[in-house]
């Protein structure tokens, strides 16, 4: 009787270990490498999300010549709504992780959701993408190695925005949104700007969910700058209240990043500004990109890829490349060692991920908004290519 019990407890603990272990994590499919994209596909950053999951798609068809498959491995892909929502997109991210077995990671729309994710990236050992999320704390005190990123991070930002407009002796104020990527942007402008001998007289930071600015911009106009830097993302722009206030009229130029197209249609009273942009389609010139745009506009009834399309392109871009160095092996530790200064074509030129901290160096484009025939919107015109070396920002982890 003591050995049968023996044997049943044995029998009853193996049980309970292989239902322990199958309730951990989905079976991998060894023939199968999945990817789990998360993006803001509803919310305010739902262009953002848009555009970055039809480059993320039009990436694998690049990289993959159609196929979908990698080192005789199909490619599956699962895309995700973040609802732009911190708990939201960490919650989707373990389902991704726990429930379907995902090998990467890619996005997220919002620098928030995404600094929510990043420590599951490594807790899980699954590489992330990061795309198309800039805040600089994503690689820098927030890095870990299982992170890569191809979005460019709010230092490159900075880097082409204080050698747009500052100079020795010019007071400049800037305008953000009050969290991550708004503080990070402005954080970066600031020595930028300093350096070259600007003054900032004002920082002002706003609601990320307000829509009337009129309290902020009144603050701007008391410090009387000669320039208006702006930090922004999203569809709830101040573009409008900026010209109705009347800044330009009052002597206040205004400078920013040129956003995505349809925010740029509510920037016609900024015809004029000099700033930059992190893509316009007809700015970069590399085959990767005349084939992005003539793709695009076949698969979606004539539009042209937005701001944020190249950045989906380049992230699947990079996994492609990685796995053909590996030849498929999907092991976290290999792909790391494999990414790490890892060259690849883009259709923003070549990008390199820094072995430092992960970072993409990528080129930016200097532009000023023009008014053109039949635009409905200021066009961004190529005043110089921002090349990956001028743009590379300061590395600000401690790896």
């Amino acid at each position: 009787m003591k050995v049968k019990r023996i044997i049943a407890v044995l029998f009853t603990v193996l049980v309970i270990g292989l239902l322990a272990a199958c309730g951990n994590s989905a079976s991998k499919d060894d023939d199968v490498v999945k990817i789990g994209v998360l993006a803001s596909l509803t919310g305010a950053l739902e262009s953002y999300g848009k555009q970055t999951t039809q480059g993320f798609e039009l990436g694998i068809d690049y990289a993959t010549d159609g196929k979908k498959e990698v080192a005789g491995k199909k490619i599956e892909v699962i895309v995700v709504d973040t609802e732009t929502d911190q708990e939201v997109a960490r919650k989707k991210a373990l389902e991704l992780i726990e429930d379907e077995g995902v090998d990467f990671l890619v996005g997220s729309s919002s620098s928030a959701d995404t600094l929510a994710v990043t420590p599951l990236a490594e807790e899980h050992e699954v590489i992330m993408i990061v795309e198309p999320a800039a805040a600089d704390s994503i690689t820098g005190e927030e890095y870990n190695d299982y992170i890569f990123r191809t979005a460019r991070n709010s230092s490159q930002d900075a880097v082409a925005a204080a050698a747009a407009i500052a100079g020795e002796g010019v007071k400049i104020a800037t305008f953000a949104p009050d969290y991550a990527f708004g503080h990070d942007g402005v954080a970066a402008f600031v020595p930028a700007a300093v350096e070259l001998g600007a003054e900032i007289v004002h920082q002002e930071f706003a609601d990320a969910a307000a829509t009337d600015f009129t309290a902020n911009i009144q603050k701007i106009i008391e410090a009387d700058p000669d320039y208006l830097f702006v930090v922004w993302a999203g569809a709830n722009s101040p573009w409008n209240q900026i010209a109705d206030m009347g800044l330009q009229e009052r002597g206040i130029k205004i400078s920013t990043g040129a956003p995505d197209i349809p925010a740029l249609a509510t920037m016609n009273a900024l015809v004029g500004m000099e700033g930059f942009t992190v893509y316009y389609h007809t700015l970069p010139d590399n085959e990767v990109n005349d084939w992005l745009v003539k793709e695009h506009k076949e698969r979606f009834d004539g539009e042209v890829p937005d701001l944020f399309t190249p950045g989906g392109m380049s992230a699947a871009i990079a996994i492609v490349e990685a796995l053909k160095k590996t030849d498929g092996d999907t092991d976290a530790t290999k792909l790391i060692e494999t990414m790490e200064g890892m060259s690849f074509e883009t259709p923003k030129g070549t990008m390199t991920f820094r072995p430092e901290d992960h970072q993409a160096l990528q080129e930016l484009y200097a532009i000023t908004l023009e008014e053109q025939d039949g635009f409905d919107y200021p066009v961004p015109v190529l005043n110089r290519v921002l090349t990956p070396e001028e743009t590379a920002p300061p590395i600000m982890n401690d790896k």
